[in-house]
């Protein structure tokens, strides 16, 4: 996507800038001028420190463009070089070369340091990359400075005494002062290439490869995993996996996380179980060897089809989400051995998609992650209705029909707000904006409305009883690990180690006990736009009164709660084609983009006379979720369980067969030193 165009002006002026500083610089060191050189390098210098803190992004453009900071550095110093020839007199010309070997070996160390510390990053880069899991075996410690393993900071925080102190010479044309900054710049560089030769013993070495995977079997041997969640995918994609750590960890069992993408590991919410990322192939068909009998999959993705390989596993495709939108039936489905679903709706949709799913490998689990959102008590009991907009994201084949914040978003805000005894929730999904920019647009519209409707309203707030802070303090320090900013994957693989006993259960209180102390805080009459973490799209669920939203798994999630809903119609379809079309939208109000339902919508929430589609909802809950009993968590782990005996029957009639057929062949896995033939008499 092209950059914003509020960006484009801020770095054409940069890049002005340190052009024109480096053409004022080479002016004032060919005629010479002082006065020019100072400030031409002062201002270079601060450029370069805007473009390190404010404008990373054009640094890869100047380094494709042969226009690194090595380069540019090295240009700065040499024009200061030159003024100093210039400056001086012929015979001060050996007094000059002492310090221009003493840069050179400067930069000659730069050099050093950076192929050292390429060689320190490799010898930390792990095989595998893990959280819960005590890693201490593998001689894992901090990672190095910040510093030593960015060249572009080093160079320009190391060079500064040299440069400070060419600059120095040339104003008071003693040479005394580029030689103390040469020699600190020289003793910086020293210091740094210490540290990480250091780092490269034997003993301050992380365990290397075959050791790691000697760890890894002995790990995975002694923990005995029996069913896990595999996930692959971008970085806001994690939510998709995310909504299933809860559901995992409550399993009967030993459940396991299986990543690929290092940078996932990260991105996975805070929980207990223990998470495994395997980048390589290789690595991950380990597995098979392994006690794991069946992997969840939350998603599809380019490297689920690696892990299907394993004939030792049983897959089950659960989906993130499950709506009437084509991708909730993918006909990737048909590679798994099961597919899990909600309800008989997505058993329905399977077969009318004909996708090659059969029946008989369709499993309704209902949706475990529901089973805290609270049911319908009834209309609104205050003086204010509360409102969620969770609209969902634009998808990737352009279907004006998949998010209404383009074309019906801010008509919805707009009419919700002009109601009196409205109060929005408005919770944007994470990708909103991330394919259309127009979407991201209209996004940031709806914002600004929000803000604006709550400078028109005045009221009461509540009284600040410093609950919300302690309990924040609380969450954070149980959900969160203090790491630096600065720590590489092996550093936090260290401090990320095996959680102490008992803290799901503590997150689990903390976190009931943040959400009370979060909606207590707010005004009932202020509107809130809800992005990050916390709360959950669940919790929201439990503050609204009514929800409105597109087609797509948030209108099936919230049917648990059996209270009302709406759907913004934006395909362009009519009413009854549109309800025929998506079966989730029958118990619920269709809105046009024009909003002009909304006042009628409004007066049937908190009229339950006027409320219709009450029995609506709850036939469509259970076509949808499924029964009440028994609760989704149970059938969930009934699912597990089943398939897991499944993997375990299968694995023993493979073990059998293979036995019976190839009993003379040895375990190919285990390593052997091959004996030397005797040398002939």
């Amino acid at each position: 996507m092209p950059a914003p165009l509020s960006r484009i002006p801020a770095r054409a002026l940069v890049t002005a800038l340190l052009a024109a500083a480096f053409c004022a610089q080479a002016v004032a060191a060919l005629r010479p001028h002082v006065p020019l050189l100072l400030g031409a390098t002062a201002l270079s210098l601060a450029v370069e420190g805007v473009l390190l803190r404010w404008q990373r992004g054009i640094l890869s453009v100047f380094a494709k463009s042969h226009a690194d900071i090595t380069v540019r550095h090295v240009l700065r110093d040499l024009l200061l070089v030159v003024c100093l020839l210039r400056l001086g007199e012929q015979h001060q010309e050996p007094v000059y070369t002492p310090l221009v070997a003493g840069l050179l070996a400067f930069y000659v160390l730069h050099c050093a340091i950076q192929a050292v510390s390429v060689l320190v990053r490799r010898t930390r880069t792990l095989p595998v990359v893990t959280r819960n899991i005590d890693a201490a075996a593998l001689r894992l410690s901090p990672a190095p400075p910040i510093l030593l393993r960015r060249p572009g900071p080093r160079l320009l925080v190391f060079g500064l005494p040299a440069t400070a102190g060419l600059l120095a010479t040339a104003a008071t044309d003693d040479p005394r002062c580029a030689a103390l900054g040469i020699a600190l710049s020289l003793g910086l560089a020293l210091v740094g290439l210490y540290d990480l030769l250091v780092r490269l013993l034997p003993s301050r070495r992380p365990a290397g490869e075959r050791e790691t995977l000697d760890w890894l079997d002995a790990w995975l041997a002694e923990y005995r995993p029996t069913v896990g969640v595999y996930f692959s995918g971008g970085a806001a994609s994690a939510y998709q996996a995310n909504m299933w750590l809860e559901p995992l960890a409550k399993l009967d069992g030993r459940p396991l996380i299986v990543l690929r993408e290092r940078f996932m590991v990260q991105k996975i919410a805070p929980t207990d179980v223990p998470v495994l990322c395997l980048p390589k192939v290789s690595t991950l068909m380990r597995l098979e060897e392994s006690s794991l009998q069946v992997l969840i999959h939350p998603s599809n993705s380019g490297k689920t089809s690696q892990v299907l390989r394993i004939p030792t596993l049983k897959h089950t495709f659960v989906n993130h989400g499950e709506s009437d939108k084509l991708s909730s039936c993918n006909p990737y489905a048909k590679a798994y051995d099961e597919v899990w679903v909600a309800g008989p709706a997505a058993r329905e949709r399977y077969a009318y998609a004909e996708v090659g799913v059969e029946d008989k490998d369709v499993v309704e689990i209902g949706r475990p992650q529901l089973d805290d959102v609270r049911p319908y008590a009834g209309p609104p009991s205050g003086a204010r209705t509360t409102v969620l907009y969770a609209p969902t994201w634009e998808g990737w084949d352009g279907n004006p029909g998949n998010t209404s914040v383009i074309e019906a978003g801010e008509n919805l805000v707009r009419a919700l707000l002009a109601d009196a005894g409205v109060r929005l929730l408005y919770k944007p999904h994470p990708l909103t904006g991330s394919v259309d920019p127009r979407a991201g647009a209209a996004d940031l519209r709806i914002r600004e409305l929000i803000t604006a409707a709550n400078r028109e309203r005045t009221g009461e707030r509540p009284r600040d009883t410093g609950e919300l802070a302690p309990r924040t303090q609380e969450l954070d320090r149980l959900t969160t690990t203090a790491v630096r900013a600065s720590a590489d994957q092996a550093e936090r693989m260290l401090l990320q180690s095996a959680p102490e006993p008992g803290r799901a259960e503590a997150v689990a209180r903390a976190t009931a006990a943040w959400e009370e102390a979060y909606w207590a805080s707010l005004p009932e009459w202020e509107h809130q736009v809800v992005t990050a973490a916390r709360p959950t799209l669940y919790a929201c669920f439990n503050e609204a009164d009514l929800l409105v939203s597109d087609v797509s798994s948030v209108i099936s999630d919230f049917l648990a709660s059996g209270k009302p809903y709406a759907v913004a119609n934006t395909s362009g379809l009519a009413e009854d084609v549109f309800r025929k079309a998506f079966p989730t939208v029958r118990a619920g109000t269709v809105l046009t983009p024009d909003a002009a339902g909304v006042p009628e919508l409004l007066d049937a929430v908190r009229d339950p006379e006027k409320d219709q589609l009450v029995e609506a909802r709850a036939e469509l809950k259970r076509h949808l979720l499924g029964p009440d009993e028994p609760p989704s968590q149970v059938r969930f782990n009934e699912a597990v369980q089943s398939l897991c005996s499944v993997s375990g029957e299968h694995r023993a009639r493979m073990a059998e067969r293979l036995a019976a057929e190839t009993p003379e062949i040895p375990d190919q896995r285990r390593s052997f030193t091959p004996q030397r033939p005797a040398h002939p008499a």
